[in-house]
């Protein structure tokens, strides 16, 4: 089955704001961060039920290499990005996204 992958605006901004970050910490960080979260959003587009549900249809994929993950559900094809969140903020902020 093919799947169409959407990122939510705030997911997008999530990924924008650690880009910024890891880039002030060293110069093409940010570039690196991006590339992992490109490869882990190919996963999700290629097989996004592999990974387990963790709350109701809200799935988690860790970002290699980074402290983040990517929360996700899916509706018969489509695959819904609804965030980029480092691994120890608050999941409350996520939860409220689905």
């Amino acid at each position: 089955m093919s799947y169409i992958l959407t990122v939510r605006k705030e997911a997008e901004f999530d990924a924008n704001e650690a880009f910024e970050y890891y880039q002030e910490i060293r110069e093409g960080l940010g570039h690196d961060f991006l590339l992992c979260i490109e490869e882990a959003l190919g996963k999700i587009q290629r097989s996004p039920l592999i990974y387990r549900k963790i709350y109701k249809d809200l799935r988690r994929l860790p970002i290699h290499r980074f402290p983040y993950r990517i929360f996700y559900f899916v509706q018969n094809n489509n695959v819904v990005v609804t965030a980029v969140f480092h691994a120890r903020k608050d999941p409350t902020h996520w939860s409220n996204r689905t």
